[in-house]
């Protein structure tokens, strides 16, 4: 049986994602702004989210200026009511969701030892659970209008233990399993659901490591491209994942690493 979930204009390339709508989390700025830009250009209309407004108004405007179609929904992704909240806001403005990008996050660095509980709690509540809550609204969304691809953003620490990050590798680990859990149980539904890892990346969120000389040193020993990557070079496998060219593609990870893994 086949499955049509997008409205898309017949470009003759499967990457094009015209007619689509797409969800981004944390897309005011770093990894989060160049997905959610990187959607646009292929023709997406992007759902802009964080919890900033000035920054997600500034990455739709930006959208809008260059001819498509964009909102900003201001959402704590630890608060149900407001995750209910803006995926009425999308449907409300475009009427579906086509693809979700989980990509909001956060950490802190501090030592196992010493790491607070309320720590552990905010980064798992906005990592993992956050991540978990809005699949599932948006899943039952895309089950009524026949499928959809979701896109959890995960890390390289997802796969390697580290010293320092350790809580935020776990919630990244627990997310890279329950991409696999919700890919196997919304496959019937046409929903794919995969992750992005992401190897150590030049955005605000990751400076105290690439800004650091020990760690980024450290780190870059084991790269083989011997280099921080730019957000913009993340993008490529998530409009891919987002894409027709990945329709039998649910479940994985694709780490975007410069080799970090292989080495």
């Amino acid at each position: 049986m086949e499955h049509t979930f997008r409205r898309k204009a017949n470009t003759g390339t499967r990457y094009d994602l015209g007619g689509a709508i797409a969800i981004v989390t944390g897309g005011g700025r770093g990894l989060g702004k160049a997905i959610a830009l990187g959607l646009a250009q292929a023709g997406s209309g992007v759902v802009v989210v964080s919890r900033t407004e000035t920054e997600i108004e500034s990455v739709a405007e930006e959208i809008r200026g260059a001819g498509g179609r964009a909102l900003a929904v201001v959402t704590d992704l630890t608060s149900t009511e407001q995750i209910e909240d803006l995926v009425e806001a999308a449907i409300a403005e475009f009427a579906r969701v086509d693809i979700l990008v989980n990509n909001a996050a956060t950490s802190y660095m501090a030592p196992l030892l010493d790491f607070k509980e309320s720590s552990w709690d905010r980064i798992f509540d906005t990592n993992c659970k956050g991540a978990f809550l809005l699949s599932r609204a948006v899943a039952k969304r895309m089950i009524d209008q026949g499928g959809g691809k979701i896109i959890n953003i995960t890390t390289v620490g997802a796969e390697r233990g580290g010293v320092g990050m350790g809580v935020y590798h776990a919630s990244k680990g627990a997310l890279k399993m329950l991409t696999m859990c919700m890919a196997a149980e919304w496959a019937p539904h046409n929903i794919n659901v995969n992750a992005v890892g992401p190897g150590l990346t030049r955005t605000e969120f990751s400076r105290p490591i690439w800004d650091h000389r020990a760690r980024v040193e450290k780190y870059l020993s084991a790269v083989p491209k011997a280099r921080v990557a730019e957000p913009e070079e993340i993008v490529g496998a998530v409009v891919f994942l987002a894409s027709d060219a990945s329709d039998f593609i649910t479940g994985q990870s694709i780490y975007v690493d410069g080799g970090y893994l292989a080495t």
